[in-house]
């Protein structure tokens, strides 16, 4: 019954991940947290670890689906994509290592200033966004310089690349729908390295059944099977989404995924 209800979970992380860039973190990580609850502290490294496999696997089907003219934007950023790794690669291990309540309170900690942040300060929603053109939009989204800490937050959270990357790149003047399809590759960079961190070294941490490292491997394939169908299909036939329901519904489930890690906490 899990599984199932895990299958039918994938179909929203599906629709995340092609409407808001979220691959998967930030609704795998509340959902694993109540399926994995029994594993006690270990349940949120697992949460972590499995939501970054989800992520790789619904980022890469999302970003070969997505418009060449799109990824142009991302072209010669190679600087910025090996920093982003490096995070990602530091911060997994990072959270093999500390409490079970630093990643899981930072989740919601680091959530609930985002969507503070994004009501607040001017350039995510659309009536303060100012417009640039795209190139100049592309070059300021994210600086190179940020790539490790973006990646090491991320994936030390198993926030996902989105949470922090659509809201620098919507303030650079990005439209949502260019600024969410960005998010993907970005997030493969992040979370690709968190993975083989998780599979490597996660065994030392965590260990029980379903698990290969700290990933609960069955409960992601369940995942990702509502997803993939769900993100080719999408990808195919894009839905058109106006600028402000695009923008308030990522706060809104920002503001459901915080809510559920802290009830499970």
């Amino acid at each position: 019954m899990t599984l199932l209800v895990l299958f039918f979970v994938g179909l929203a992380v599906g629709v995340t991940t092609v409407l808001f860039g979220f691959g998967g973190g930030f609704v795998t990580v509340p959902i694993i947290l109540l399926v994995d609850a029994s594993r006690g502290g270990d349940a949120i490294r697992i949460a972590v670890a499995t939501s970054a496999l989800v992520m790789v696997v619904n980022a890469i089907i999302a970003t070969l689906s997505t418009r060449r003219s799109i990824l142009e934007h991302l072209r010669g950023r190679r600087a910025l994509f090996v920093l982003l790794a490096v995070g990602g690669a530091a911060g997994s291990a990072a959270a093999l290592f500390v409490p079970d309540a630093v990643p899981r309170w930072g989740f919601v900690a680091y959530i609930g200033i985002t969507v503070v942040d994004l009501l607040l300060r001017p350039g995510f929603l659309p009536r303060r966004a100012t417009a640039r053109p795209a190139d100049e939009a592309a070059g300021r989204g994210l600086p190179d310089a940020l790539g490790a800490p973006v990646g090491a937050i991320a994936s030390f959270l198993g926030v996902g690349g989105s949470v922090m990357t659509v809201p620098m790149m919507r303030r650079s003047g990005m439209e949502m729908s260019t600024a969410t399809s960005l998010a993907n590759p970005l997030t493969i960079a992040i979370a690709a390295p968190a993975m083989l961190v998780a599979f490597a070294f996660g065994g030392g941490v965590a260990s029980g059944s379903g698990l290969i490292g700290t990933v609960d491997v069955a409960s992601a394939i369940a995942l990702l099977a509502g997803a993939v169908p769900v993100i080719v299909v999408l990808r195919r036939r894009p839905p058109r989404i106006p600028e402000a329901v695009h923008s308030w519904a990522y706060l809104v489930l920002l503001v459901v995924a915080a809510t559920t890690v802290a009830l499970t906490g």
